[in-house]
């Protein structure tokens, strides 16, 4: 497979070199690909949690026991405040 990288990649590749932490492009290239593998593993992972999550979210909503958007919007601003003013506690010392 021959690939035509774009100017600013080989750059970037050169860059890499020169650097001393590699000592050929395939080096570089072969570590990102090996990042865009993990990248891609940890979305995957990701979504699969995510979509875990909402399902025990709807099952829990199903059971009446979820909270309705307004309780949960003045928890969250509640603990901002508490929050704050705990810093602003320390702030005096």
């Amino acid at each position: 497979m021959n690939i035509k990288l774009k100017p600013e990649h080989e750059q970037f590749i050169q860059a890499q070199i020169a650097t001393g932490r590699f000592t050929n492009a395939d080096e570089v290239i072969d570590i990102a690909f090996q990042l865009l593998e993990k990248l891609n593993s940890d979305y995957v992972q990701w979504v699969e949690d995510t979509q875990q999550k909402v399902d025990v979210a709807i099952a829990e909503i199903e059971r009446g026991e979820g909270l309705d958007g307004e309780t949960v919007a003045t928890q969250i601003l509640e603990r901002f405040q508490k929050a704050r003013e705990a810093e602003r506690m320390f702030e005096k010392y």
